[in-house]
């Protein structure tokens, strides 16, 4: 209930106007970040997790409040800070499902990539996340099952 509420707190509270600007450096690097997160999940390694999610936090710093709200943001950091501070790979998962949610809504708002992002599915975790391939690579589950899941969304740069 706790991450239905804040994700929809996080979509509500979306930009409100956004100048359309072709490739902001600020959302590259967020979403470069956000890869290196999912894929040191994918490789099964909590200590690399660790420090991908330290860049990620790091990289929100950049974003500005014009453009994401503050408490937007500050919801990105959180979960990227939870999953820093542990050592745990199920528990670092967890706080990135959420974290994936959130950066999807940013994703479909704002373009991250000059390239395709995929909107990736799995069903046993029922989770979602961004890869920047079709073919699936599951950060829920590593090595254990791969190539569980499905694409779901493409998200395309705007024309």
């Amino acid at each position: 209930m706790k991450k239905t509420i804040f994700t929809l707190l996080f979509i509500l509270g979306a930009v409100i106007s956004f100048k359309a600007q072709e490739n902001d450096s600020s959302f590259t690097k967020l979403y470069e970040n956000y890869l290196q997160l999912k894929n040191a999940l994918v490789s099964d390694n909590s200590t690399e997790v660790s420090k991908a999610a330290i860049g990620f936090a790091q990289a929100t710093s950049a974003i500005d409040f014009k453009i994401i709200s503050e408490g937007n943001i500050s919801i990105l950091r959180k979960d990227a800070t939870a999953i820093s501070q542990s050592k745990n790979i199920t528990t670092q998962r967890n706080y990135f499902y959420n974290l994936s949610k959130n950066m999807i809504e940013i994703a479909k708002r704002f373009p991250l990539t000059s390239e395709t992002i995929y909107v990736q599915y799995c069903p046993m975790a029922e989770g979602y996340w961004m890869s920047d391939e079709k073919e699936i690579k599951n950060p829920y589950y590593g090595a254990q099952m791969l190539s569980c899941g499905s694409v779901e969304l493409e998200i395309k740069k705007p024309e």
